[in-house]
This record gives structure tokens, C-alpha cells and sequence, in this order.
């Protein structure tokens, strides 16, 4: 979930998001290192956006804090469309993090989901903002898997987790960490149809307001 901002002098579309931890395995430290992330993988493609026959740039602004002393009624109450909530530990049901849906403000991350580069909170804060699985996950031929394709979908050999490996063999699906936020993936946000306010902000997902307790082995 985050807030956008539409600058009809300079020509800015801006989006807005606070990105905070709670949980067992979060802290400061990677608290900014993987907003950072998100904020880097979003703002690569340096989209542009064609609204009224003019061209936006389109920036994000994703900030991380640790939030330690974090209660539930904090996140059942928050009214700032910018929060987003996620519990980070170790063990996660399932071994997958995930988010309460698409269009939402809270989830789980599995700690080691968020190291090396995965992409994984860059993905996942996709769905907060409205974007979905693609349909089609056989994409041999069509080059860099875009940031939102699950773990599983099947690409070119360069984009596996082993290059050598046959397709859904061992090794042989998307490394994560091979993702990247496409112009297509900007365009699918559909941020010209926003409802922008008279002050020019709007938002983007809604409240899905979910406290997570630590998954349990």
C-alpha cells in the first residue's frame, strides 16, 4: 500500500510507501536494507507515464524502521495509507513469505526470502499496490522474468537458479533474485486512472490491517 503524488508542474508522479518490521529476525539495519531494495528494484526501469498527452516520471520513495515495540492495535488502527506492516522471522508455514492479499498493507516474510538480492520484498510489495501473478509462467524466449512472476515460473537458462539444469528439474526454474521491475510492470499499476484529490495525492491498495503472531515449527 502507499500514497501517490501527481506534480503537474514538474511532471512527477510519486509514490510513497513506509515499510515497517516487527518479529523476532527484524531489526533496524535490515529494516533499510530492504526498503532500499524495494526502492531500488521499482525505480530501475525509470518509467515514464503518459497522462494528458504529457510524460511523468515516475519515482519511489520506500522508507524501512524497525518498529520493536509494535502492538496490535497499532496496526488494526493505523490510518496512513503510506504503512505497511510486515512480521520477519526465520520460520515461515510453508517456507514462503507472503502478503494478506493483493491490494493490502500487511504480511510475513521469511527472513531468508529477504537476503541476497531476492527481489522477494520487491515482489511482494507489488501485490500490496495491486499487481498479480501473471497467468502464462512458461516464459521461455521472452528474456528477464518481470518482478512478478512466483518462484517456479519457467525461463530461459540464464535466468535458473543452474543454467544447466532441464526445465522443473533441480535448479531449473527463476532464480529470484534474476527478476526485475519492467516498464510493463509500471504500466500494469494503471496510476493515470488514480483518483487523485484536489491536493493532487491518491492511493494505491487498501487496508488489510492483519497482525501476524510467529509461525510455530
Amino acid at each position: 500500500m502507499g500514497s501517490a503524488r501527481i506534480d503537474n508542474t514538474n511532471y512527477m508522479l510519486t509514490i510513497h510507501a513506509m515499510l515497517i518490521f516487527y518479529g523476532n529476525a527484524a531489526n533496524q539495519s535490515l529494516s533499510e536494507k530492504v526498503a532500499g531494495d524495494v526502492e531500488n528494484y521499482w525505480n530501475e526501469p525509470k518509467a515514464l507515464l503518459n497522462i494528458r498527452n504529457a510524460s511523468y516520471q515516475v519515482q519511489f520513495f520506500i522508507k524501512g524502521i524497525y518498529a520493536a515495540d509494535i502492538t496490535e492495535i497499532d496496526v488494526y488502527e493505523n490510518v496512513n495509507p503510506r504503512n505497511n506492516y510486515f512480521r520477519v522471522e526465520e520460520f515461515a508455514t510453508g517456507n514462503i513469505s507472503f502478503v494478506d492479499g493483493i491490494n493490502s498493507n500487511t504480511g510475513y516474510f521469511k527472513l531468508d526470502n529477504l537476503l541476497n538480492n531476492s527481489g522477494t520484498a520487491a515482489h511482494e510489495f507489488g501485490h500490496t499496490i495491486g499487481l498479480r501473478h501473471p497467468d502464462i509462467l512458461d516464459i521461455r524466449g521472452h528474456g528477464t522474468p518481470g518482478i512478478m512472476y512466483p518462484r517456479g515460473t519457467i525461463v530461459d537458462p540464464v535466468y535458473q537458479y543452474d543454467p544447466a539444469a532441464a526445465p522443473l528439474q533441480p535448479g531449473g526454474t527463476m532464480n529470484p533474485s534474476k527478476r526485475k521491475v519492467l516498464s510493463n510492470d509500471i504500466a500494469d499499476l494503471r496510476l493515470h486512472a488514480l483518483n487523485f484529490n484536489p491536493a493532487g495525492f491518491a492511493v494505491l491498495g487498501a487496508f488489510s490491517s492483519v497482525w501476524h503472531d510467529a509461525h510455530q515449527p
